[in-house]
This record gives C-alpha cells, sequence and structure tokens, in this order.
C-alpha cells in the first residue's frame, strides 16, 4: 500500500519561508504525478502545485506562483514545497497527495493522501 507522510509545517511570520517535505513509500506507478493541496478551517480543500515524476512539468495555483515551488527530491520518494514570502492567508493544513489519473487541480482526481502538516502564518 502506498503511504504519504508530510512534514516542515510549522510557525512562521508573515514574509517568512517553511519547506515542507513528502515521503512516499510503497507501491510505485509509471506517471506518478504528484501534489500539494492545502485546507484553512471552513474552505475546501485547495490545489497548491503538482508535479511530474520526473520533476520537468510542474503546475502552480496563482495564488501561489511566484512563491512556492514544488520539487522532487533527489531521492525519488520524496518531494518538497518551498514556501517563500509567506501571507497569514497561506494559513492552512497542508496535505501531499499522488496519483491522479491525470494532471487535475481537483482533490477528487487523487487517490492516495498524508495526514497533513499545519502551516501558521502570524501578522
Amino acid at each position: 500500500q502506498v503511504q504519504l507522510v508530510e512534514s516542515g509545517g510549522g510557525l512562521v511570520q508573515a514574509g517568512g519561508s517553511l519547506r515542507l517535505s513528502c515521503i512516499v513509500s510503497g507501491r510505485t506507478f509509471s506517471t506518478y504525478i504528484m501534489g500539494w493541496f492545502r485546507q484553512a478551517p471552513g474552505k475546501e480543500r485547495e490545489f497548491v502545485a503538482s508535479i511530474s515524476w520526473s520533476g520537468g512539468i510542474t503546475y502552480y495555483a496563482d495564488s501561489v506562483k511566484g512563491r512556492f515551488t514544488i520539487s522532487r527530491g533527489n531521492a525519488k520518494n520524496t518531494m518538497d514545497l518551498q514556501m517563500n514570502s509567506l501571507k497569514p492567508e497561506d494559513t492552512a493544513v497542508y496535505y501531499c497527495a499522488a496519483d491522479p489519473p491525470y494532471y487535475s487541480s481537483s482533490a477528487y482526481e487523487y487517490n492516495y493522501w498524508g495526514q497533513g502538516t499545519q502551516v501558521t502564518v502570524s501578522s
């Protein structure tokens, strides 16, 4: 079975940075598209970014482009999200997700999820 575990969340001041990491274990897939989503209290789960297995294709939500960078680690079982210039509105639980059937910004298309890591940005 595929398991995903996020880490790196925490409390930072506005304008600061955090780097989230996702470690995946278990079954591997031919395409293995992965992504990050976030969910703030009272809001729907929101697409943040996605990346191809090779790392050559990336997508970003308009709200984070230019500030966040998604990448695959040197180890193929890791995925990172570098978050710079953080804003209070970035506060949310961030989830690592994997294996949609195709590139998608919809959470419903992803088959595997981590438990989430809290990111809090103070003003």
